[in-house]
């Protein structure tokens, strides 16, 4: 996908030929129709367009020369093609997006397992539920989980990373998608999506815009673009009566004319094409967002909450040391924790395995061969072990371990928590193993914190977000990664409703949050979450459950989504500063041009020293225009964004755009005046 949509420079030919032919076709009033600032200057174009022809024909008498009467009507033309244009060019990119997606859709054959035989079918006849076996060289058919085997596959065709991956069945690493090679092994995969509904399908509806909808924020501005666009109809509507109770001769060309620019063109024509290209500015770091209201709320965001594993620290806890009980043997111990490991798919179980293989040279044991009676882990026991000959073993957080076994009747020596207190004091995880009523020992784990994570969370604080570390870990360990990274707070042994229980109550504050997740025990979080961000790697219930999915599968990336969001945000609200602003100027050179000869005392207002009243309309008609078309690359790539404050963030976009918008006019106008005069057309 990366590589796909990296490669689109800002003004690709090929899109932009697309967009010049679509926004012909967008003149359809029916398509304008949606933009009602757009729609009068549309009504407006047409109207001069009228007055124009009527007057090549009747030459009434007291019209303006005929050339002004086209002049006029062409810029407000011209206007309108430049609105549809860049809006065409925003949709384009995402269209060119789609279309290499599609060149991805391949007809491949699919081997679906339907009882103890294999039968080849095409993957299109494939439906949810259905199991199919995928060997290294095939293609993955269809969305899915990994139900049996693990294997190395390739998602370059998804992410644009070169770099294959591993999937397996179990844990928070098990989704594959359609579409992906398998490089080694073989994997069983359950379909999780119908024909039609694949992740593929869905990026491409997205990436066409077809399922975008107006944020809040969007639709705040349309009704104040509205608004101020129907206050000016008004004022301009009563310059009329007033003209002819003066016996002033005020052409309705000109009337038209002074409307289009005075009413909120700029941002009007922009607006959509902001939005837009929002959502393709994310796509382009490789994050699927399903609605713009996602991306727009990602640049308010307030709270974020981060994964510990393999966020901050870079996961797969590893067993480093084992450290039994007073009174009870080492080997008895290991052979302990590889019983209570067995069943443990999670990388810290598999590691404990691994461990004691090493260090005590305890072999593989065969599940079936053993007769062990099995209870795997969980986010709710935060256990897992096993029951073989008459035994119980337990291994998982101290706190579970220890309540486990006091309600078998068992007291726990004071030791465990020395020792668990000292591991959780140097940043390690502890790991508690029990049998029956007696604690056998501490399983130590060990992770590292990533560099370069605490500044990271810096650009997080300077952009007054407050960042919130979630962890299955005790307290005292969760304390001290926190502190090691930086994060400004932490949850410690999280659970699914723990972590749903803790958004809901930053959200009763009135705050937006942020949160990442993988896992089927994350879904309910990123679900409540107001911005969700899914990792593709993870299980199909977590993509479904948030609003963003992250292609490359980087949890750290949600600071990419945060700056995208406040970029949108900021794009939208300078650009509509300079807009409003635009007017002030606008006004200066139109309305002394209309009055001056009732009121010569107005002229003092017209402080540009324009040539004649038509070369003030003509020249604040031309300067309207070619101020959308200026400011299309802006709005396609978005205001820079710096983390400063919100006052200061203010401050700048006014000094900035807020002058900018008074400044520019009086210059352009004054420059297209003159050439106008240079021409010898005024």
């Amino acid at each position: 996908m990366a590589s796909h949509g990296k490669d689109l420079s800002l003004f690709d030919p090929g899109i932009a030929r697309a967009a010049a032919i679509e926004s012909l076709e967008r003149l359809d009033p029916r398509a304008v129709a949606r933009n009602p600032v757009m729609l009068v200057v549309e009504v407006g174009s047409a109207l001069t367009t009228f007055l124009w022809i009527r007057q090549l024909v009747v030459h009434p008498p007291g019209a303006p020369p005929p050339w002004f009467g086209g002049l006029v009507s062409l810029w407000l033309w011209f206007t309108v093609i430049f609105a549809n244009f860049a809006e065409a060019m925003a949709e384009g990119r995402g269209k060119a997006q789609a279309s290499a997606l599609r060149k991805m859709r391949k007809e491949v054959t699919a081997r679906r397992r339907v009882g103890d035989r294999v039968e080849e079918v095409s993957a299109s006849a494939l439906r949810k539920g259905d199991v199919v076996l995928v060997e290294a060289g095939m293609l993955v058919p269809g969305d899915g989980e990994v139900i049996e085997g693990v294997a190395s596959v390739d998602e370059s065709a998804i992410t644009g990373e070169s770099a294959p991956v591993i999937r397996e069945c179990g844990g928070d690493r098990s989704a594959v998608t359609g579409g992906t090679k398998v490089l080694s092994d073989r994997i069983a995969v359950r379909i999780g999506a119908n024909p039609g509904e694949s992740f593929l399908d869905r990026m491409i509806a997205l990436v066409e815009g077809a399922a975008r909808q107006k944020t809040p924020n969007e639709i705040a501005l349309h009704i104040l673009l509205v608004g101020l666009t129907i206050v000016f109809l008004l004022a301009c509507v009563t310059l009329v009566p007033l003209a002819m109770h003066l016996g002033v001769a005020l052409p309705a060309t000109s009337v038209v004319a002074l409307l289009v620019c005075l009413i909120p063109t700029t941002i009007g024509g922009l607006l959509s094409a902001i939005g837009i290209a929002g959502m393709d500015r994310l796509l382009r770091k490789n994050v699927i967002a399903t609605s713009g209201r996602a991306v727009e709320a990602a640049g308010d965001v307030d709270t974020l909450l981060l994964d510990k594993t393999g966020t901050i620290t870079l996961g797969n806890r590893m067993a480093t040391a084992l450290l039994p009980m007073p009174g009870v043997d080492s080997e008895a111990l290991a052979d302990a924790a590889q019983l209570a490991s067995l069943a443990d798919e999670t990388p810290e179980g598999r590691s404990v395995v691994v461990f004691v293989k090493e260090r005590f040279s305890l072999r593989g044991r065969e599940v079936a061969a053993i007769g062990a009676e099995f209870v795997a882990f969980s986010a709710q026991t935060r256990m897992s072990g096993c029951d073989l000959s008459g035994r119980s073993i337990r291994k998982g957080a101290v706190e579970a371990v220890r309540s486990w076994v006091r309600s078998n009747g068992g007291e726990v020596p004071g030791e465990l928590s020395a020792i668990s207190d000292r591991i959780s004091d140097a940043g390690g995880t502890p790991l508690a193993v029990a049998e029956e009523r007696r604690v056998l020992g501490v399983i130590q784990l060990e992770d590292v914190v990533k560099g370069g994570i605490r500044d990271r969370f810096q650009r997080f604080r300077a952009m007054g977000i407050r960042t919130v570390m979630i962890t299955g870990d005790n307290p005292r360990t969760a304390k001290a990664i926190a502190r090691e990274a930086g994060v400004d707070d932490f949850l410690a042994e999280a659970t699914p409703e723990a972590k749903l229980r803790l958004i809901r109550e930053e959200q009763a504050k009135g705050k937006l949050v942020a949160m990442t997740g993988d896992g089927t025990n994350d879904a309910p979080a990123l679900a409540q979450a107001d911005v969700g961000v899914a990792m593709n790697s993870g299980t199909q219930a977590a993509k479904e459950a948030g609003n963003m999915v992250d292609l490359d599968s980087n949890p750290t990336k949600l600071l990419e989504v945060v700056e995208v969001g406040k970029q949108l945000l900021m794009t939208r609200g300078t650009l509509t500063t300079f807009s409003i602003a635009n007017d002030v100027a606008k006004y200066f050179a139109i309305l002394p041009a209309m009055f001056s000869s009732a009121f010569p005392e107005i002229g003092a207002l017209n402080v540009m020293h324009l040539a004649s009243p038509f070369s003030a309309v003509l020249s604040a008609v031309i300067f309207n225009a070619l101020i959308i078309v200026l400011l299309i690359p802006l709005a396609l790539r978005g205001v820079r964004y710096r983390p400063l404050g919100a006052a200061a963030l203010f401050r700048r976009s006014m000094l900035v755009y807020g002058l900018g918008g008074i400044v520019a006019p009086f210059l352009g106008i004054k420059l297209i005046d003159l050439c106008l005069q240079a021409f010898g057309l005024v």
